[in-house]
């Protein structure tokens, strides 16, 4: 499933790319057409992000919000004037990548004819976007949005977004909804009511990073732990939104050095590394089905107990 970054990225390249623009709107697989009747011709005139929530703000007090699910992405493209990713969402391989060449990108004044069940298009005078497999595609009022987002956690990239101090208020936040329950901590990264834009990649790492065993009860994790794990969050997302893939392992690790991003196979310590040996003890990493998901992780590195310090 596309992670936090990534519907961070969307809502930059809907920025940059679609915001002032008056936009035809079109569903040509169908399914949308009565939302897309309400938007065509309107001007987008925001775009914004929180967790995995996509928020694209139209003049007459209308909300697109878009949830990619697990199998959903924006392809996008335009003529020579377009700049920006060709496509940003279900992730092709384990790290996720963008594809950001021109060459898969398709190039001209009109949009190609759909591919595939496109839910929704959106063109402008120099560039289009095509919607395929998301989880939700609906058109809310901007109080309706408002109360999507009342709902979720608070969301570790809200600083990157906003391009400025983040409150103490949402790490806070975020240690208090942590700390309350006794669920395994796994399970509440994965909660999007305790913290916003945390997928199973970044549960994985974060996890392994803070040297967490991951069946550890949030009441037992405290503050200070739970504050540690929120800004390492925080900064990882933030790369995350940077480089358009998940990279999580110290550069010393990577093949290329800190000079080149590594490929998939050296840019996470755990995640679908089950079996193989942790890169920092050599222990076998482990695998379970968590709350339907995979969880991975370093029985040594993790232990219970508590003893190794984060990285």
């Amino acid at each position: 499933m596309p992670e936090g970054h990534s519907i961070h990225r969307l809502a930059r390249q809907f920025g940059d790319v679609f915001v002032g623009e008056r936009l035809a709107v079109s569903s040509p697989q169908g399914r949308f057409a009565p939302g897309a009747a309400l938007l065509d011709g309107r001007v987008l005139e925001g775009a914004a992000a929180h967790g995995k929530q996509l928020f694209l703000r139209f003049g007459g007090g209308l909300v697109l919000r878009v949830h990619l699910g697990l199998y959903g992405a924006w392809e996008f493209g335009g003529d020579a004037t377009f700049r920006g990713a060709s496509s940003i969402g279900a992730p092709r391989r384990v790290g996720e990548r963008e594809v950001k060449d021109d060459a898969a990108r398709q190039l001209g004044a009109e949009p190609p004819p759909p591919r595939g069940a496109v839910r929704a298009r959106l063109v402008s005078a120099h560039g289009w976007a095509d919607l395929r497999g998301a989880s939700a595609c609906v058109v809310e009022t901007e109080d309706e949005a408002r109360a999507v987002r009342a709902r979720l956690g608070p969301d570790p990239l809200a600083r990157h977004a906003a391009e400025e101090e983040q409150t103490s208020d949402d790490a806070a936040e975020f240690a208090r909804r942590i700390t309350r329950r006794r669920t395994p901590v796994a399970r509440l990264l994965m909660d999007q009511e305790v913290v916003a834009g945390i997928g199973n990649v970044y549960r994985a790492e974060l996890l392994f990073r803070a040297r967490l065993d991951p069946f550890t009860p949030g009441t037992a994790l405290g503050a200070e732990r739970a504050l540690a794990l929120w800004a390492d969050a925080a900064a990882a997302m933030a790369e995350g939104v940077r480089h358009g893939r998940i990279v999580t392992t110290d550069p010393r690790l990577w093949p290329a050095g800190s000079g080149k991003l590594p490929g998939p196979e050296d840019a996470h310590y755990v995640y679908r590394r089950q079996g193989r040996p942790c890169r920092v003890c050599g222990t076998a990493v482990l695998m379970a089905e968590e709350a339907g998901r995979k969880l991975y992780w370093c029985p040594v590195c993790q232990a219970p107990d508590g003893t190794r310090g984060a990285i």
